[in-house]
């Protein structure tokens, strides 16, 4: 695994004691950032022979494109945020920047998805039954944030730095995939060949209509099997999934325009022959489609995404199916509607977001808990009355209150059952009960909210 520098760790803390308000908390604070960092790179993080960096989500032995991406986004702040010298954050960005060149790999390999193995072990979740037999495969639970995370990340990398060592042999490759499967998963009824079935398990670990979802009708929106929880869809276009797609390849085009790649590749992970890759379009061509998409997508949104509030005021669905049908929730889990300022994909000030956060943080949305010691918003990944931290530093980082920011700081802190790290869902009566002892991706949303209330900006 990975060891930062102690005197990258030293000038967080320091950094952090500088930027956050003269609270008693402040030490507490600081010195748990400086922990979920070491813990994370030492525990989660490796750096393969080939330089690339394959990230373990905790508790189970496999890489979550999402989940990866997220884990490791702290640093891109520290990097952004000019913590620590020259020398540590060059280490910084080859740890970003080779867990990018491992996005490449997968995505090109498979795009449908969502969980990969270090090594092509045949090692799974479960025996799923889907279209592809694929070794490198820990779970195909195709999800949009799978297609987002890398592209997302590569660019605000590259704004901040300039760094391009991630555009190698497969970044053509896997903009080709992800360019695609998006344009097959616009028509999904019509085109896909994909399907995902699971035996003998609740219904939200598997795909109804013999593995295909529910039935949709074409919109623009780009459909998907899964919610970034992992569960199934109700309906097939996620609204915050579609939000950050739209945004993820608006930036994949700049990139593709903006970024001399190493080679044309090869297409999804096979080796190509010199009539293919001739064939293959090149990065201006992929660039003009992936904005091209970007546009329809966005003005899917706007055209059936929203839905009329509990007043009257237009608000963001969660899910649609273009046949007239929505889903109104939130899910802790990112992308969701309550994340869309934080994703970039909303301004925070926006008023259908601030209608739909209102009723994110209501009743309105059937997993916002509220107890004796927490209140947010939860998940149906986990049991009722069960808030994630991830919501709500979610909510921290989408608020400008700082004062509200280190209040949920504070209140994370006080429930985090005794073991000083933080966990997926936490009972909102009582804090000992919680789900997953060891979840790096929830350590990683309290060091982007504490840095965040510093002045260690994302981007």
């Amino acid at each position: 695994m990975v060891q930062l520098p102690n005197t990258l760790l030293d000038a967080v803390h320091a950094r952090l004691l500088e930027g956050l308000p003269a609270e008693p908390s402040r030490e507490e604070i600081a010195r748990r950032v400086v922990a979920y960092l070491r813990n994370t790179a030492e525990t989660t993080v490796n750096v393969e022979a080939d330089g690339t960096t394959f990230v373990i989500t905790g508790d189970i032995p496999a890489m979550w494109l999402r989940d990866s991406a997220a884990q490791l986004t702290p640093l891109l702040r520290l990097v952004v945020g000019g913590v620590g010298s020259d020398e540590d954050r060059a280490q910084l960005v080859a740890l970003l920047s080779g867990l990018l060149r491992r996005h490449w790999q997968y995505i090109a390999l498979d795009p449908y998805a969502n969980a990969f193995n270090r090594e092509p072990d045949g090692a799974s979740w479960d025996e799923d039954d889907t279209d592809r037999d694929n070794p490198w495969a820990w779970e195909r639970k195709f999800e949009l944030d799978s297609l987002s995370y890398g592209p997302d990340l590569a660019w605000r990398l590259w704004k901040a730095t300039g760094d391009i060592s991630w555009a190698d042999e497969n970044f053509l490759p896997a903009a080709r995939a992800i360019l695609e499967t998006v344009r097959t998963e616009q028509h999904h009824e019509e085109r896909s060949g994909y399907f995902f079935r699971r035996a003998d398990v609740p219904s939200q670990d598997t795909l109804a209509r013999e593995g295909r979802g529910s039935l949709t009708a074409h919109t623009g929106l780009v459909w998907a099997g899964f919610r970034p929880s992992d569960d199934a869809c109700e309906l097939g276009y996620n609204i915050p999934g579609n939000h950050f797609l739209a945004l993820a390849l608006e930036r994949l085009g700049e990139l593709l325009d903006a970024v001399p790649t190493a080679s044309q590749g090869s297409t999804a992970g096979q080796a190509e022959t010199e009539s293919e890759a001739k064939a293959a379009p090149g990065p201006g061509t992929l660039a003009a489609e992936a904005r091209s998409l970007a546009a329809e997508i966005r003005e899917a949104l706007f055209a059936h995404g929203l839905i009329d509030g509990p007043d009257g005021e237009r608000i963001w669905a969660y899910e649609v199916d273009g046949l007239g049908n929505h889903v109104f929730l939130d899910d802790a889990n990112v992308p969701s509607l309550l994340s869309l300022p934080y994703l970039d994909c909303a301004d925070s000030a926006d008023p259908i977001y601030l209608a739909t956060r209102a009723a994110v943080l209501s009743r309105r949305n059937p997993y916002y808990y509220a107890g004796l010691f927490l209140e947010g918003v939860g998940s149906p990944h986990t049991p009722k009355d069960h808030v994630w931290p991830i919501a709500k530093n979610i909510e921290g980082l989408t608020s400008s209150d700082a004062v509200e920011k280190r209040r949920i700081l504070e209140q994370l802190i006080r429930t985090d059952g005794g073991t000083g790290m933080m966990h997926e869902g936490v009972h909102v009566d009582d804090p000992a009960v919680f789900t997953r002892e060891w979840f790096s991706w929830s350590n990683s949303m309290f060091c982007e909210l504490a840095l965040d209330l510093a002045g260690v900006a994302r981007s």
